[in-house]
This record gives structure tokens, C-alpha cells and sequence, in this order.
């Protein structure tokens, strides 16, 4: 990524993208209160991206790393074939899963240094099934990563904090996946209120943000977390710094197209990646610009500012580092 980054510098390119959001589908095996990517009509649910497409718009875009979500990725009857040929071209990837089907497909994938699972995992047992809204997922979850790690593969975490989360239920579910399940890297976020989500009432704030993760990372407890963040979007999530929304870093590519202007909004959609960068009113987007965006801290319109402020700083640099 360093490189990547540098060379986008050399070539004195303001806009670009870090990761892709990947789409390949849109139906999934569970119906979770707090999502609105499953809210579409059948005959869109049953649609299945192309593999050849899947690969042209990664390799147009130029991103180094691709997150392949959904949907549920394994539902894809060509999911395997997608990552091989992502992993052949040296991209990096991470295939989100609610791991439901995970360990039936474990066989279909082999380990390596390009490949990762992102498991969603958004509490311990009672506050994970409740969040998925169906029970026994939690210990589907857990099994499968066991699986996985017994085969030497790769394991991250994603997972999503809602208002009936509190500082302790933070930690104990990051200390359960950082020391007992001990998987390589957790990634984190507060939920953002989608507009189709069925549960529209417990959709953190900024402010409610700040106190949540202020009081669970309070007594150094966040360096002893693997986070697969920069030092200064978790200082962002405490409200130690502010940042703008550059959401043209993480960009989303799914059946319609590229997402404008990401994956949490629905403003159209672009043919090209280059096309997106270039017909997108940018500085339309993000907190204090679009109300819709008020209450919006995810990574996707923010981890990319973090991500570029950490590598015009040496300070920031060495912190990252110190701290990966």
C-alpha cells in the first residue's frame, strides 16, 4: 500500500482508490435489522455478476485491494473463481461472509498472503444472533473461523456497533476475537442509517460515536486490539480529530454499476471508475455538506482521509507502524 501510494503521489493524481467495494450480488442467507442492501425486488436478487466483469471494472479502477461483500459472496456460484483470478493479479482481498456457508466452501479457496476472510461478527452470542436476527449464527461464526484457521488461512473481523451497544459490550467482543478466537486483524464501525434498513431507531450519532468508543478505548485499551485501522481514523472515532468525506477512496462497484457516491448512498451510478471520479460533485458529500450525511463516520468517506493525513506526516507514519 505504501508504494501504491507513493506512485499515485508521483504521478500527482489527487483522486484514487485504496480498496473497492465489490458487489457481485445483492441477495443474501440472513435479513438483518440494520441493512439496507437486501431491500431490492426479486428478479434483482437473483442476478449474479459475470466474473469477467467483476475482474474489468478492479482491473480499470487500479486498486491495490478489493472487498468482495454483498449480499452473502459465497452465495455466488463463481465467488472462488473471482478471488483466484483477483489473487493471480496480485489484488488483495477480503470476502465478507456471514459465514453461514463458510465452512461447506472452505475447499473452494486455498490460503494466501493476498487472501483474507472477513467474517461480520457484531457482538457475543446474544448480541451478535439478535443483531442478524436469527439465532445459532454466532456459533456458526465462530466454528467456521476455527475451521478456516486450521487450514492457515487468514482471519478478520467486521463489526458494527449500534445505540443498545455500550463501552463493555466493545470490549468484551474485541477482547473474544482478540484473544480467545484470536483472529489476525478486527476491523470496526458505528452503523450508518440506511434509508431502507427496517430498523431505523438505533443508528448511532456523532456524538453518541464519540463517547461510545472515547469510553471503550479509555486506559490504552485500543493498542492492545489487532484494529485493522489507522491510528488516526480511531482517533476520529473518539473525536480526537475531524476529518472530510473522501468516499472516491473506498468506491463501490456492484450489478448497476459504480455507486455514486458510495456505498451507503444511492445517487447514481457510473459505467467507469474514471467516469465516477469524474461526474461526481465531490464536495457535495459528507458531514456539514448533505444531511443525509449528518450522522455518517464509516470508513468507506473516512478511513481513506486518515489513510492519506497518516502519510503526509512522519509523525503519523511512525505512529502507524509502531502501532500495526
Amino acid at each position: 500500500m505504501a508504494a501504491y501510494l507513493a506512485t499515485q503521489k508521483l504521478r500527482r493524481r489527487e483522486k484514487f482508490p485504496l480498496i473497492v467495494e465489490l458487489e457481485p450480488l445483492f441477495q443474501c442467507n440472513l435479513e438483518c435489522a440494520g441493512c439496507g442492501k437486501i431491500q431490492h425486488p426479486e428478479h434483482v436478487l437473483r442476478r449474479r455478476m459475470p466474473v469477467d466483469q467483476a475482474i474489468g471494472a478492479i482491473e480499470e479502477s487500479g486498486a491495490p485491494m478489493v472487498s468482495i461483500a454483498g449480499g452473502e459472496p459465497l452465495i455466488h456460484p463463481e465467488i472462488d473463481e473471482i478471488v483466484r483470478q483477483l489473487i493471480a493479479r496480485k489484488k488483495f482481498v477480503y470476502l465478507c461472509t456471514n459465514a453461514i456457508l463458510m465452512e461447506k466452501k472452505l475447499d473452494l479457496f486455498k490460503p494466501s498472503p493476498y487472501f483474507a476472510w472477513a467474517v461480520h461478527i457484531d457482538g457475543l452470542r446474544e448480541r451478535h444472533d439478535h443483531s442478524v436476527c436469527r439465532e445459532g449464527i454466532f456459533d456458526k461464526a465462530v466454528s467456521a473461523v476455527r475451521a478456516a484457521q486450521e487450514r492457515g488461512f487468514r482471519i478478520t473481523t467486521n463489526t458494527t456497533f449500534f445505540t443498545h451497544d455500550s463501552p463493555d459490550t466493545i470490549r468484551q467482543v474485541l477482547d473474544f476475537l482478540n484473544d480467545e478466537l484470536r483472529v489476525d486483524q478486527m476491523m470496526i464501525s458505528p452503523a450508518y442509517a440506511y434509508e431502507k434498513a427496517p430498523d431505523q431507531e438505533h443508528f448511532l450519532g456523532v456524538q453518541q460515536t464519540h463517547e461510545l468508543f472515547r469510553a471503550a478505548f479509555a486506559e490504552g485499551r485500543r493498542k492492545r486490539w489487532r484494529l485493522n485501522h489507522s491510528p488516526l481514523f480511531l482517533d476520529f472515532l473518539e473525536g480526537k480529530v475531524d476529518f472530510s468525506c473522501t468516499a472516491w477512496g473506498i468506491p463501490s462497484y456492484s450489478l448497476f454499476g459504480w455507486q455514486r457516491p458510495c456505498y451507503l448512498m444511492s445517487d447514481g451510478y457510473a459505467k467507469t471508475y474514471k467516469e465516477l471520479l469524474e461526474t461526481t460533485d465531490w464536495e457535495a458529500y459528507g458531514r456539514g455538506r448533505d444531511p443525509r450525511c449528518a450522522n455518517c463516520m464509516a470508513h468507506c468517506g473516512y478511513e481513506p482521509t486518515a489513510v492519506l493525513a497518516t502519510t503526509k506526516s512522519l509523525k503519523q507514519s511512525l505512529r502507524a507502524v509502531v502501532q500495526s
